[in-house]
């Protein structure tokens, strides 16, 4: 018999409330030091010298900070895309962003690509870096419930990274066929590569 332990959903439900009340107690401090270890890492990756068009994402006030990495993209020349909201499809699509200016506030209240910036296919990306409330070592990330970036990796074909403070990374998740897999994940004390890439 199944009981609700064994319940993917159920378990991710308490998962998920779990990584908010820890990521709420993370002061600022903390997170400066945290997003520049994992910055540093990511510059670090092979695949950054290797790619022309990454994806990246604007911060929450609890998530990793990258935001510096697009401007040092831009400065190497590379194209930086960002999800946008496509409020006529009710989904995110990916947009390119050429600087600041480019951005205007999202559906969160997150800046996104304003609607004007060119999209960008999925299959044109060659280094993406995602964040999440948890993740584990075989490359299982845990979103935030709506599936925004299972939907928007689904003809992903680059390098997709994981990006979390320590404590987000976990022994094991559970996962439903719908979950995007990643390579690895990169927290401030390193790289965690998923065994064998993603799935």
């Amino acid at each position: 018999m199944t009981g609700p332990d064994d319940d993917p959903q159920v378990a991710k439900k308490a998962l998920r409330e779990e990584m908010r009340r820890r990521l709420s107690g993370l002061s600022p401090a903390d997170r400066d030091d945290a997003s520049e270890g994992i910055r540093r890492h990511c510059l670090g990756l092979p695949e950054w010298s290797a790619c022309r068009t990454l994806a990246l994402y604007h911060p929450r006030t609890d998530e990793p900070d990258l935001w510096a990495l697009a401007g040092r993209a831009w400065a190497e020349g590379r194209v930086v895309v960002l999800p946008s909201h496509d409020e006529a499809l009710r989904a995110y699509r990916w947009r390119r962003v050429d600087g600041p200016s480019d951005l205007v506030p999202g559906r969160f209240g997150i800046p996104e690509p304003s609607p004007r910036c060119p999209e960008v296919p999925t299959g044109r990306l060659d280094l993406a870096f995602i964040p999440g409330l948890a993740f584990d070592v075989d490359g299982v990330r845990l979103g935030r419930g709506s599936g925004f970036y299972d939907r928007l990796l689904e003809s992903f074909r680059g390098r997709c990274f994981g990006v979390a403070f320590d404590f987000q990374v976990l022994p094991q998740l559970p996962r439903e066929g719908h979950d995007a897999g990643l390579h690895g994940v990169i927290t401030p004390s390193g790289f965690r590569f998923a065994p064998s890439g993603a799935t």
